[in-house]
């Protein structure tokens, strides 16, 4: 609703475009009704801004549970969690959120990096990121290429994994 000049050009640019929630809330304590309430709101709006349908979904805080995962399903979404989080939000500086990612002790292939676009320092600490994770020998790919489309679940660090 703040920037949706943002949503655009994000749209336009072609970055994959995922959906968060209207509210930001605690979705496993909503039913599925209030759920798909949070989730379509947002669907919509981007969808008159952009022309597109989102299909992927991060549920707040990593909060979910098979309820949420199946609504998310049941209105056209892939759900997503990391399993890698950074901690920019924390501001802790750009050494520790290198740190936090690279020594990380679930990083591995098709791993999923939380980090913040409003954080502090993770402007500053991305170039770094992406320069050592190509060295170490990890492509870095829309998470639209990433994920498992068929019959997944979703376990609880936040990985995807086929049936």
């Amino acid at each position: 609703d703040e920037f949706p000049e943002y949503v655009v050009a994000i749209a336009k640019a072609g970055h994959d475009i995922g959906n968060h929630s209207e509210n930001h809330m605690y979705m496993t304590q909503l039913s599925p009704e209030e759920c798909t309430d949070e989730i379509m709101k947002v669907h919509e709006k981007v969808k008159d801004l952009t022309g597109i349908s989102m299909n992927l979904f991060r549920p707040p805080y990593a909060d979910y549970d098979n309820m949420l995962l199946r609504t998310a399903r049941d209105n056209g979404y892939y759900s997503i969690c990391w399993d890698v989080d950074s901690l920019d939000w924390k501001d802790y500086g750009v050494d520790r959120i290198l740190k936090e990612i690279i020594n990380n002790k679930n990083l591995g292939n098709g791993s999923i990096i939380r980090m913040h676009n409003g954080a502090k320092y993770t402007l500053d600490a991305l170039d770094l990121i992406i320069e050592e994770l190509r060295d170490l020998g990890y492509e870095i790919v829309p998470v639209s290429e990433l994920i498992h489309k068929g019959d997944y679940y979703v376990d609880q660090t936040g990985r995807q994994y086929a049936r």
